[in-house]
């Protein structure tokens, strides 16, 4: 077809005008080119349908699995379960761009009234005393900031003891709690996930009916083993399901229920009493001391995942040898390193982060010894039971002896 340019003068040759598409009219075509054209077109049309009826039926069954994972917990998983993760972290990276934590500010009136309820909370017994005050980051405290309770008792011992901080003098709207475990007085049990690390265990991805008397806490385990950013492995009664790293920062559980934190070939190593090692990068507290890459990029997250102010959890251990547990708001991971230094981590390694993963259960067996009821120290929004139904990611488990 062809047609004057609109510009051009009177009297100018007329050129053909170009198709913004090579696609000749029906009618222009031989009948054997409109058959193959139908093919292709049903063809494309058939594999769009195809790709989008697996699309939905994949996210779907993202959505529907067993357990208590939010929305978009659920759809960050289905993510990186199919290599998006660089995507699913730079949305993440947008997210917090567009909605970074408070700068200044006061805790909420609830948060307030938290904190205020450890004064007074006696000094426990001579087998197990209250812990002495936390030292803060911010002078001077708040009522009751850093001043230890009772969160469970065994047998008049306060072996779970719990307070609040602000984790640092900008974000004095939020709080970090803070976890104290007696270990000679309790057991501690690594429970796998059935998505991560996945595999058959003999030890279930729950705390199932029968198995919750003298349960008294509850945490979260570290980042994805199945994708390597944990960078360490998981060994759980006689299977490896991801090689142990030397070097890495490792939760590790032996027979007698007892449980260490090091550095794997350097603090504790493979031997006939160990039955369950969690790897989850490297120490942030060693020696008592903040690891001195706790700054570098990567070392604790993707790229400067690790200085962003977000939702955080780190594990340690004592001189005497009790775990320290540390959950928290708009944590970097050097207020994370500092908490749980401040708490008496004489070594302390990271574990989850983001809303959906830290958590720290404690059980009240009062009313059902049989079926303890489960608090959040710190409130992120998930179930306080999610690890009485079964659990994504592994977590640890704690017992009175």
């Amino acid at each position: 077809m062809t047609d004057h340019d609109a510009d051009a003068p009177v009297g100018t040759p007329r050129r053909r005008r170009r198709r913004l598409l090579p696609w000749k009219p029906a009618r222009e075509l031989t009948p054997d080119q409109r058959r193959r054209r139908r093919l292709v077109t049903r063809s494309a049309l058939a594999a769009g349908v195809l790709c989008t009826g697996w699309l939905c039926w994949s996210v779907g069954q993202a959505l529907t699995y067993p357990g208590r994972d939010g929305v978009e917990a659920r759809l960050a998983e289905w993510g990186r379960d199919h290599d998006l993760g660089l995507v699913v972290n730079q949305l993440e990276d947008w997210q917090y761009a567009l909605n970074p934590p408070r700068v200044g500010g006061r805790l909420s009136a609830a948060a307030l009234a938290q904190m205020r309820a450890t004064q007074g909370a006696g000094p426990g017994s001579a087998a197990v005393p209250i812990q002495a005050p936390m030292p803060t980051s911010i002078t001077p405290g708040l009522p009751g900031e850093g001043v230890w309770r009772a969160l469970v008792t065994t047998h008049g011992l306060p072996l779970v003891q719990g307070t609040y901080v602000r984790p640092d003098t900008e974000h004095t709207s939020y709080e970090a709690a803070v976890a104290w475990i007696s270990a000679s007085h309790a057991r501690f049990l690594l429970h796998p996930g059935f998505r991560e690390p996945g595999g058959t265990f003999a030890v279930p991805p729950t705390i199932p009916v029968g198995q919750r008397t003298g349960l008294i806490a509850t945490w979260n385990g570290g980042f994805r083993i199945t994708d390597g950013t944990s960078k360490g492995g998981f060994y759980l009664a006689g299977r490896t399901e991801a090689p142990l790293r030397d070097g890495a920062a490792s939760e590790v559980f032996y027979r007698d229920g007892s449980i260490r934190i090091g550095v794997w070939g350097r603090d504790v190593r493979m031997t006939s009493d160990v039955v369950g090692v969690r790897q989850c990068l490297t120490l942030m507290v060693d020696g008592g001391k903040i690891a001195s890459d706790i700054d570098v990029p990567y070392q604790y997250g993707w790229a400067y995942q690790g200085k962003k102010f977000v939702e955080r959890s780190g594990v340690g251990v004592t001189a005497s040898g009790d775990v320290v547990m540390v959950v928290g708001q708009a944590l970097s991971a050097r207020t994370l390193a500092e908490l749980m230094q401040h708490a008496g981590a004489v070594r302390a390694m990271p574990l989850d982060m983001n809303g959906a993963w830290p958590s720290f259960m404690s059980y009240d067996a009062r009313a059902n010894p049989a079926d303890p009821k489960p608090t959040n120290i710190l409130d992120f929004g998930e179930a306080a039971d999610r690890y009485y139904t079964q659990a994504t990611r592994d977590f640890v488990a704690v017992y009175a002896r």
